[in-house]
C-alpha cells in the first residue's frame, strides 16, 4: 500500500490538486462539515485554541492555522536555549556531514540542493547542524523562531509537492530538496540560522509574518531571492515569536553553522515535540570560529 501511495504521487497533478484544495480551504462553503470531519478523523484537540467552537472559524484555513491561548506553549528559558519551532515529530536531526543531510535511514540529500543551489549560502552551514520537524495534520501549524534573529534574506524555490510524511521520506530521493520551499536566513547570537518552510501535497499555502502568503509562488517558475539586510526597520523576531504558518501539514527544517549549537541529546528520529521545548543550546565560544 505504501508503494502505491508513493507511486501515485508521481502521477497525479500535484500543483493543480493542491491549488483546488487551497481554494476550497479559503471558502466558507462547506466549512462546517469539513472542519468537523477533520477534527474527528485526526483527533484534533481545540482545548488549547483561542477559538474552541468549530463553527466559529470563518473558513477551513482559519481553523487549520488557529491561534493558541497565551502560555499554551511555554518556552524553554534556560540561558542560550534553542527552541523547537513547531509542534510535530522529529523527522531527522544531527550533523551536516560532507554537505549531506539525513532524510531517512539510509537516504541523504545535498545541502546545496536544499538551498536552491546557492553555494555562498550553503557555505554558512557546512559541517553544521540541522533538525527536520514534520507537522502532521492534527498539529498546531504556526512556525516560531528557534532563536531570536534579524532577517537577512529569503529565497523562494519552486518545486514539486510530494507528501512529506515518513512513508514518502523513506521512498522519494531528495524529497526536501525537490519540493517547493521558502528559505529564510537570519543572523542570530549563534551566527547564521536558516529556517526552511517546505511545501507539500495539498498544502494550500505558506505565509510569513512580514510578507503574507509566499507559497504557492503565484506563477513564479524561477528561484526568487529577496534581500532584507537593508530593510528599514529591520525584520527582527524574538525567540519563540511566530515567523510563519502552513495551511495544512508540512515540514520545517532548521540549520545552524559549524560549532554554533549543541542539539538536545534526548531527541532522536520520531521524537514527539512541541513548539517551545528545548531543541538544543548555543555552544560556548564564538560561533564564527
Amino acid at each position: 500500500m505504501s508503494r502505491l501511495f508513493v507511486a501515485l504521487q508521481y502521477l497525479i497533478p500535484q500543483h493543480f490538486l493542491s491549488r483546488i484544495v487551497g481554494k476550497i480551504a479559503e471558502s466558507a462553503l462547506f466549512k462546517k462539515p469539513f472542519i468537523r470531519i477533520f477534527i474527528k478523523r485526526y483527533k484534533v484537540d481545540l482545548s488549547e485554541a483561542i477559538i474552541q467552537d468549530p463553527d466559529a472559524f470563518k473558513n477551513f484555513n482559519a481553523f487549520f492555522t488557529r491561534e493558541l491561548k497565551a502560555n499554551a506553549r511555554p518556552l524553554e528559558d534556560q540561558p542560550g536555549a534553542i527552541i523547537c519551532p513547531a509542534d510535530g515529530a522529529v523527522s531527522q536531526l544531527g550533523s551536516i556531514t560532507q554537505n549531506q543531510l539525513l532524510q531517512a535511514k539510509g537516504r541523504h540529500y545535498n545541502l546545496d540542493d536544499l538551498l536552491g543551489g546557492d553555494e555562498e549560502l550553503a557555505t554558512l552551514f557546512h559541517e553544521g547542524d540541522f533538525a527536520t520537524i514534520y507537522l502532521s495534520p492534527r498539529d498546531y501549524h504556526r512556525v516560531h523562531m528557534p532563536l531570536g534573529g534579524v532577517l537577512q534574506k529569503t529565497v523562494y524555490v519552486p518545486g514539486d509537492l510530494f507528501s512529506v510524511n515518513q512513508t514518502t521520506a523513506n521512498a522519494v530521493p531528495n524529497l526536501f530538496a525537490r519540493n517547493e520551499r521558502l528559505i529564510c536566513l537570519f543572523q542570530t547570537e549563534a551566527g547564521p540560522m536558516a529556517l526552511i518552510l517546505v511545501g507539500a501535497m495539498i498544502v494550500a499555502g505558506i505565509d510569513t509574518v512580514w510578507s503574507g502568503q509566499v507559497c504557492p509562488g503565484k506563477g513564479l517558475r524561477n528561484i526568487q531571492t529577496t534581500d532584507y539586510s537593508g530593510h528599514t526597520p529591520p525584520v527582527t523576531l524574538a525567540t519563540g515569536a511566530e515567523m510563519g504558518r502552513f495551511r495544512l501539514g508540512s515540514t520545517a527544517i532548521v540549520l545552524f553553522g559549524h560549532g554554533s549549537i549543541d542539539l538536545e541529546p534526548s531527541l532522536e528520529a520520531n521524537s514527539s515535540v512541541s513548539m517551545g521545548q528545548s531543541l538544543g543550546k548555543m555552544a560556548t565560544g564564538d560561533p564564527n570560529n
